[in-house]
């Protein structure tokens, strides 16, 4: 897993970089697993625009990812690691001993032949998901449920995981990767490891022709507008904001609170912010 640097042989390919791909066995998904994705383009079911900046980008199939990891006691073997256009991190196809096929999220070192499995059995190996209960402290974890039997809704994208750092009764607390510490039910499956695709924050995309391929369209900056259209707009050259930097909209556009959630606040020991 690596950064290949472009030679700059046009304007677009000076500052761009890519993943080298080196830890992909299978270059075609398997088609079991596979389900259509209809993209939104940042409309809601009345058609209207309430995320901006979306549209267009590569067609996709989805790639159907057992989050929940619910085969319990049952021995896979790693079969091939993928590339996903729908996530940061890679795939790992996994074939169980009764013939069935499921997708799960590739952890840092996870290989072609290895044998994970899931359930209170499992060895704290690399790839085997188990109760938080049974996991020891310190070890680095992944795909973290919330809720027991809902599957894995936490640490999930490239590079990241998270530390077991205590267990008191029926709650273990957890150290997230945006440093905030929070208590997780122990009954709770976490996988064992670290996310693979480290070098993922590092790859830059060099040319606006590539940020239209993932989907993402054009944004303008409210100082490039007029005052009407922008709370930034307007003055002669470049103005100052004179004031806190807002959206389009007059609301905070960084530094605001935007979390209520009073029913889970006491779950949360240290906030990622103070």
């Amino acid at each position: 897993m690596g950064v290949r640097i472009y030679k700059p042989t046009s304007a677009g390919r000076r500052n761009m970089s890519g993943s080298t791909f080196e830890e992909i066995t299978k270059q075609k998904p398997e088609k079991s697993l596979l389900s259509p994705l209809r993209k939104s383009g940042g409309r809601n079911n009345y058609g209207r625009i309430t995320t901006r900046h979306r549209g267009g980008g590569v067609r996709r199939a989805y790639r159907q990812i057992d989050f929940k990891r619910n085969k319990i006691g049952m021995s896979a073997v790693v079969a091939a690691i993928e590339y996903d256009p729908n996530r940061s991190s890679r795939i790992a196809l996994l074939n169980y001993s009764d013939g069935e096929k499921r997708y799960i999220i590739a952890p840092t070192g996870l290989k072609v032949g290895d044998k994970v499995m899931s359930g209170p059995e499992a060895e704290i190996r690399l790839g085997c998901a188990l109760p938080l209960k049974l996991i020891p402290l310190g070890t680095e974890v992944h795909n973290v449920e919330l809720q027991q039997g809902r599957g894995g809704v936490m640490v999930r994208s490239a590079g990241t995981s998270a530390q077991l750092i205590a267990k008191e009764g029926d709650y273990a607390t957890l150290r997230m990767p945006s440093g905030e510490t929070r208590m997780i039910h122990i009954n709770c499956m976490a996988t064992i490891g670290q996310v693979g695709n480290i070098d993922h924050q590092n790859v830059r995309l060099g040319k606006a022709g590539r940020k239209r391929w993932l989907g993402r369209r054009p944004e303008v900056r409210g100082s490039a507008m007029n005052p009407r259209d922008h709370p930034h707009g307007g003055g002669e050259g470049r103005a100052p904001r004179g004031m806190p930097p807002k959206t389009k909209w007059g609301k905070p556009a960084r530094g605001v609170r935007t979390r209520h959630n009073p029913r889970t606040d006491r779950f949360i020991v240290r906030r990622r912010t103070k």
